[in-house]
């Protein structure tokens, strides 16, 4: 089994290290603010006190980060953990900060170290039972070289070089929360017209947002909108500067909501009140 370093514990970290450690992998673990490590504690993981100290012997770091500040500080900050990865070891990056930063990274790490981009799709339950969908970019053999560690989080797609998985994240984000908006827009024009919402919702299941539908009614998952609407920035900086009216309007959508730290299911709420 693999030596692992677990940087960030927040929702998806805390649950990715869960499912690692029932998988029997040995596991460090570092978060900024250190009461989130607690619950970690108690069964035994050590906890570092900087990202340097995390990453001493280990095979694997993996990241699991808010966005690109916060992997360039845990990794090139003070006390960040880059300096200290071996030569012959792998960083796993998990965190959605898009494929441009993930290409930086890569150039910025010493000598011998690999990096795997290997974001996922699935929620904090899915982390816990090992059901994630994971899009891996990265040379072929530093992809191999994880696999296990990945497998056990779930089903892994090798998708190209780094960036690769970055890349597909953010196609995944933007068709996702495109999808919420139109769910919470369509459910506000029902209740404009007279519709039930339950007759509204039963329409919606058979038609173009059927999909869509699931997620953005589901009681089981855990998307902050604040990191939803960080997620379609990277998308909007891939762009360019190109037209994507439905990114700007889900955005848009987005940054206006009450709740930012609530799921993204909570639009389909906002537009009953």
């Amino acid at each position: 089994m693999l030596k692992i370093a677990v940087l960030g514990t927040g929702r998806m970290g805390a649950a990715i290290a869960h499912r690692l450690l029932a998988s029997g992998h040995s596991l460090t673990v570092w978060n900024r603010t250190a009461a989130r490590t607690e619950p970690l504690r108690r069964t035994g993981v050590t906890v570092a006190g900087s990202p340097a100290d995390a990453v001493a012997g280990v095979d694997v770091t993996l990241t699991s980060l808010a966005d690109p500040a916060a992997v360039d500080t845990v990794l090139f900050g003070p006390g960040g953990a880059a300096a200290a990865l071996a030569p012959g070891t792998c960083l796993v990056e998990m965190s959605t900060i898009g494929p441009a930063a993930v290409r930086a990274l890569a150039d910025r790490l010493p000598e011998g170290v690999s990096l795997v981009d290997a974001p996922v799709a699935g929620s904090v339950t899915a982390a816990a039972s090992g059901r994630l969908r994971v899009y891996a970019g990265g040379p072929a053999v530093a992809v191999e070289h994880v696999r296990p560690l990945l497998e056990a989080l779930g089903t892994v797609r090798h998708l190209g070089p780094v960036g690769s998985g970055a890349a597909a994240k953010l196609v995944l984000n933007a068709a996702l929360l495109i999808g919420v908006a139109g769910v919470a827009d369509a459910l506000a024009v029902a209740r404009s017209v007279g519709v039930d919402r339950d007759v509204a919702l039963d329409l919606l299941d058979s038609g173009p947002l059927g999909a869509a539908l699931a997620r953005a009614t589901t009681a089981d998952a855990d998307f902050p909108i604040a990191l939803a609407e960080k997620d379609l920035g990277l998308v909007l900086d891939e762009l360019a500067g190109a037209a994507a009216p439905l990114v700007r309007a889900a955005r848009a959508a987005l940054a206006t909501a009450p709740h930012p730290t609530a799921d993204i299911a909570a639009l389909t709420i906002l537009e009953q009140l």
